[in-house]
């Protein structure tokens, strides 16, 4: 008897094991469907595809990896970059938080930077580091059309569908980079002195320092300065890496020593050269508020300007304070974006629930569905384009 209960038990277990597994298989099959295949096209037929050079620091990891979310679409690239002044454990932390998201481990279009570089905000590493991103997402993509940079205090104020809606009707060689060359200030206090940037050379963090003369402002090329935030084409940043000019290069000996270089150098070369001085649109296309004069800083964005920003056309926003609630109203009103999700777009497929992602199933992603911010975006670039036309406000310069 105790021979045949032992074997009844041993029957029971194997079928209540059996129903368990056919159970949860057939529950997953409900939930988490296989993606559709689908492939990403680029040409001139279908909508510009962008790559986003992502940065921040030490304490950084969760605000790169929500605005990550915040701008994804798997027609993009997208490369992150954590300073050396952040723990490998943090840098390893994000890289398994990206591979996380199903559509990245499937489209691979997402890296973080794993010999990252040290930045020093004032200096000139700053260059050095988004050259190195351009030559890394060339390197391991051939269909992008225009470069954006952005930092972990930046958010987008419009989706990825109403991007590249707006621009699939802009001229593929325009570059957007606000510039003047109205020095004012800036020549005595940015461009005459001379100033070190030891992250260029040194295996720990450290600030500038300036030498105690100055130098004349060069007369062998114009200086133009503005908004370190671009939006830059394909072409002309193949000039600043591989171009058979020496400007960029010289530009480039001449700027390593300069304050704040960012908010110079791309715009000196793109000024200085015939071939691309015709491509620049004089915008940045980002929300800012500063004070007057300018600060080093622009202020903290919060709930109280959530209307001026919807409003303001501007395709990004800075600078916000970490997990500050407005962004949850960005994430709901206009990115309809759930928490630890991408932004569902025209690609997404899947139904959308409290369980499931839509992003975890796709259709075709060279479709795009503009939503109503697409409106106002395309108005703020047909201004910006309004004034290229006109070429009053293009590389002028301040004699002009």
């Amino acid at each position: 008897m105790g021979v045949e209960r032992k074997w009844l038990f041993t029957l029971f277990s194997v079928a209540f094991l059996s129903l368990t597994f056919l159970l949860l298989s057939s529950f997953s099959i409900f939930t988490t469907p296989k993606p559709l295949p689908s492939y990403v096209h680029h040409g001139s037929h279908y909508p510009p595809a962008f790559a986003y050079f992502i940065t921040g620091g030490n304490g950084d990891k969760n605000r790169i990896f929500r605005l990550l979310l915040a701008v994804y679409h798997p027609r993009n690239r997208y490369l992150l970059h954590l300073g050396m002044d952040a723990s490998d454990e943090e840098r390893q932390g994000l890289a398994t938080a990206v591979m996380s998201v199903p559509a990245i481990r499937a489209f691979g279009n997402a890296d973080v930077v794993g010999k990252a570089d040290y930045v020093t905000h004032l200096g000139s590493s700053n260059v050095a580091i988004t050259l190195r991103a351009a030559a890394i997402m060339m390197k391991l993509d051939s269909g992008w059309n225009w470069f954006v940079t952005l930092s972990a205090r930046d958010y987008p104020l419009i989706t990825q569908d109403d991007l590249s809606h707006v621009f699939s009707t802009v001229r593929r060689d325009l570059n957007f980079i606000e510039h003047t060359s109205d020095l004012g200030w800036k020549e005595n206090d940015r461009f005459q002195p001379i100033v070190v940037d030891p992250g260029t050379y040194l295996a720990r963090r450290s600030q500038i320092f300036q030498a105690t003369q100055k130098r004349d402002t060069p007369d062998a090329f114009k200086l133009f300065t503005g908004s370190q935030w671009v939006i830059l084409n394909r072409s002309f940043l193949e000039f600043c890496l591989f171009g058979w000019d020496n400007l960029p290069r010289t530009l480039l000996m001449y700027f390593t020593n300069v304050k704040l270089s960012q908010e110079g150098y791309f715009h000196s070369v793109i000024c200085n050269a015939p071939k691309f001085k015709n491509t620049t649109v004089n915008g940045d296309l980002r929300y800012m508020i500063w004070d007057n004069p300018p600060q080093m800083e622009p202020h903290a964005l919060n709930v109280s300007v959530y209307g001026q920003m919807v409003e303001s056309g501007a395709a990004f926003a800075r600078q916000f304070d970490a997990d500050n609630s407005v962004l949850d109203m960005i994430d709901k009103k206009i990115l309809h974006r759930g928490r630890h999700r991408v932004v569902p777009g025209a690609w997404c497929s899947g139904r959308k629930s409290w369980w499931m992602d839509p992003c975890s199933q796709w259709g075709d992603v060279n479709v795009l569905k503009p939503g109503p911010q697409a409106k106002k975006l395309e108005e703020s670039v047909s201004a910006l384009l309004d004034d290229w036309n006109s070429q009053s406000n293009q590389c002028q310069t301040s004699s002009e």
